[in-house]
């Protein structure tokens, strides 16, 4: 925990795109005694499960009705938490608070995910609130150091992992993504806006086409926030669903940052790994 987790107020507000990492973090904080507001982006965000939670729904672009919600529940705490397709500028219908500081907008929306998160946080903390992130709100989804699986990265998987971190720092002044896919000493996938998952389904595809002729239960997906990025913007996560992606791509396992890097169900993680024979390693920051 941080020092910032000691100083969070109640209630936080969790501006929530899709997936389950926004309610995890709301239940997290919840078990903590502390009360989360869900601000649920249209579009992105599950309704059904934005329903167990007191809950607003926004827009992206609606900076001036977002701040009147965020006062009004009193929530000066804010996290960016969840997935979101970024829309294109004709797409985003803006408030008047939004036309008038349009221009750092658009300087926001010219750069990768972490550029735009970092942005549009930069605006709502010159409007008085705060920023925070998974380390300070929830840090018991974060990846702890070693290894949590039975299985664990021999001398060929520690190789792989070396070269997947040599090549995530070397595209992050890029902004492209946060994960490779490392077999046997050769660079077969990086992470694009595809995702973690489409990444390994397409390993999973060139191994099927004969493209990838490593042998079975060889490879690692290696994953890492880029070198200077504002930690409390878009994380790793990996969950369940990274562990059947990484089974199907016929790898040996999968290596992250410690306290880096999320863990969405970690013991469904932990389960799934060790029935497929895969380890889930985490690595020193």
């Amino acid at each position: 925990m941080t020092s910032e987790a000691l100083k969070i107020s109640s209630p936080v507000g969790l501006i929530a795109g899709g997936g389950v990492m926004p309610f995890a973090v709301a239940d997290s904080l919840i078990a903590r005694g502390i009360d989360p507001v869900v601000f649920a982006l249209k579009g992105a965000c599950d309704p059904v499960a934005a329903e167990r939670f007191r809950h607003h729904w926004i827009s992206v672009g609606q900076l001036g009705r977002a701040e009147k919600l965020f006062r009004a529940e009193n929530c000066r705490d804010l996290v960016f938490i969840g997935t979101l397709v970024r829309p294109a500028l004709s797409e985003i219908r803006l408030d008047w608070m939004t036309v008038r500081v349009l221009r750092r907008v658009w300087a926001a929306f010219r750069g990768g995910d972490d550029h735009l998160l970092s942005g549009i946080g930069s605006l709502l903390e010159h409007d008085g609130f705060r920023m925070v992130g998974i380390k300070d709100v929830a840090p018991d989804l974060l990846m702890p150091q070693g290894c949590l699986t039975r299985t664990s990265p021999d001398e060929n998987s520690a190789a792989d992992i070396a070269r997947g971190r040599d090549v995530l720092r070397a595209l992050s002044p890029f902004d492209i993504g946060q994960a490779a896919i490392v077999i046997d000493g050769h660079v077969v996938g990086v992470e694009d806006i595809e995702g973690t998952d489409g990444l390994l389904a397409r390993v999973a595809r060139l191994r099927a086409e004969g493209r990838i002729r490593a042998k079975t239960g060889l490879g690692v997906l290696v994953k890492a926030p880029k070198s200077g990025q504002d930690l409390r913007f878009d994380l790793p996560t990996i969950g369940p669903r990274t562990v059947e992606g990484a089974a199907a791509a016929k790898l040996a396992g999968i290596a992250i940052v410690a306290g880096n890097t999320i863990v969405v169900e970690p013991q469904s993680v932990i389960e799934a790994a060790d029935a497929a024979g895969l380890f889930v390693t985490g690595l020193p920051a």
